[in-house]
């Protein structure tokens, strides 16, 4: 029998007063390459750093100073279409995109218009729901960064950081495929897991090393046409990106119904009024007067040279997914979450294996993870490695230890650096399978609830209550299985 196809998801509809809308989607991601220096110059690429004191004579456009291209920048691009199975173009040149803006010293942009170094690919966007959403790009270029206009440190006084001018972005721009503000938000997130695992791009966004132009416009419910669309500028928030794709797609549909005319402009989103505002009529490729960079040659990427890239392709989230639910039989769920980043891949397998991968999927999943990211925001496995989860899960599978001894035992080696077997023979923690002393302890409860254990013969669910009220008594030490089939000898057998 074949497998059926991915059921795709349903579009996001905005429901207006005429009937139902649908919204459409593209985005243009820019990803800072993961690079210690600066796409045309030798200037650090660090965050934090005083302001204007990563400036290199080319990023303040000093005469005479001319641009010479970061090959590992090039590399990191070339990678990230590979990751996105896109085409690599073996030819590539950078342009001047030309605009003025205190920020950009030189007056112009180095990009790359007509020849951009990756063409198209592909995203495969899996949602909660189990819906998945192919996602295509339409090409990667690599451009220079921008300054900062500082306008919160003076009152009258504007300032500039050039710190960031000509920091390496990837610019990633896909079709209008994505339907709606969470399809969005995944797109972006599964991005980011990609280039994470490739090493591409950080993502962090907070720091603006990953952000984004949203295209929206809306059409008919069941139409094939596209709308007028609006680009809502540079943000860095999945949770404020889904919230701007909303508001302006209610403001067009309002602007619709009422019969009025969307115009094609640039906007950007307040978060304190959840509004788009007006920013400026949107430019064509014209309006910037694009021409090919004369200080640059055009670029052949050698197949060689690709091929060595290739060859240093990690396995992927997707590819990692699969495999992880073939080869140790844990569940897409959980291998879903258990691939989301490579550190916690990387854990999994360490820890499973050997052993009973569903198993240790089920602690790491439901029980580590919660407890590492309360801890640090994000999983971070600093106060335990693979060797030391991995004798907490063989004290489990061995039977020496409960589940509900395993938890505390797990919160006890979060906090230490001791040796989670010591620990359990320390503190006394190993539970016991004495029948004797099992068998008296049920009996102790059966006698001290009476009514509980007439209810059993007619509802044997109930026999849970006597497991629990002993697991209670003997401190979670008594052997769980033995003392289930001891509450079911006494309760249910003889019944």
């Amino acid at each position: 029998m074949e497998a059926s196809s991915p059921r795709e998801p349903q579009p996001a509809l905005v429901r207006g007063a005429t009937g139902d809308w649908e919204i459409i989607v593209g985005l243009e991601v820019h990803a800072q390459v993961s690079s210690k220096a600066k796409l045309f110059s030798c200037a650090s690429t660090e965050f934090g750093a005083p302001p204007n004191s990563n400036v290199d004579f080319v990023d303040a456009a000093m005469p005479g100073m001319l641009p010479v291209v970061n090959e590992f920048c090039l590399e990191q691009a070339v990678k990230t279409g590979l990751g996105l199975k896109a085409e690599i173009n073996r030819n590539t040149a950078f342009d001047r995109k030309n605009y003025f803006y205190p920020d950009l010293p030189q007056g112009y942009q180095i990009s790359q218009l007509y020849s951009p170094i990756v063409g198209r690919g592909e995203v495969i966007v899996e949602l909660d729901d189990g819906a998945v959403r192919k996602v295509r790009i339409d090409h990667i270029h690599l451009e220079q960064d921008a300054g900062k206009s500082l306008h919160d440190i003076d009152a009258t006084n504007s300032f500039v950081d050039l710190n960031r001018t000509g920091v390496a972005l990837m610019e990633i721009v896909s079709f209008p495929d994505i339907r709606g503000p969470k399809e969005a938000a995944a797109y972006i997130l599964k991005l980011r897991q990609i280039m994470r695992y490739l090493g591409t791009c950080d993502g962090n966004m907070q720091n603006g090393n990953l952000r984004a132009d949203v295209n929206v416009s809306v059409r008919r419910a069941g139409s094939d046409d596209f709308g007028t669309r609006c680009e809502i500028k540079n943000m860095n928030s999945t949770r404020f990106i889904q919230r701007a794709i909303q508001c302006e797609a209610d403001r067009q549909v309002g602007i619709l119904e009422n019969g009025g005319e969307v115009i094609q402009e640039t906007r950007l989103y307040d978060p304190a009024s959840g509004k788009t505002r007006s920013m400026r009529s949107k430019e064509e490729a014209h309006d910037y007067r694009y021409f090919p960079c004369p200080d640059l040659l055009p670029l052949e990427l050698e197949e060689g040279w690709i091929q060595k890239i290739a060859s240093g392709i990690p396995e992927l989230p997707d590819e990692k997914k699969a495999r992880f639910v073939s080869e140790y039989g844990v569940t897409p769920h959980d291998a879903g979450v258990l691939t989301a980043s490579a550190d916690l891949a990387d854990f999994f397998e360490e820890v499973a294996h050997g052993r009973d991968g569903k198993l240790v999927a089920n602690w790491i999943v439901n029980e580590l993870v919660g407890r590492l990211t309360s801890m640090f925001g994000v999983f971070k496995p600093f106060n335990i490695d693979g060797k030391r989860f991995g004798k907490i899960i063989d004290l489990i599978s061995s039977g020496d230890i409960s589940g509900t001894i395993a938890k505390e035992l797990l919160d006890i080696v979060l906090q230490s650096s001791d040796d989670p077997v010591e620990i359990v023979n320390q503190r006394g923690l190993r539970q016991f399978s004495d029948t004797a002393v099992i068998e008296a302890e049920v009996d102790k409860q059966i006698a001290a609830h009476p009514e509980q254990a007439k209810k059993v013969r007619t509802n044997p669910k109930v026999a849970g209550f006597f497991v629990g009220q002993v697991m209670k008594a003997t401190g979670g030490k008594a052997n769980p299985r033995v003392v289930n089939e001891t509450v079911r000898k006494r309760l249910l057998e003889q019944n």
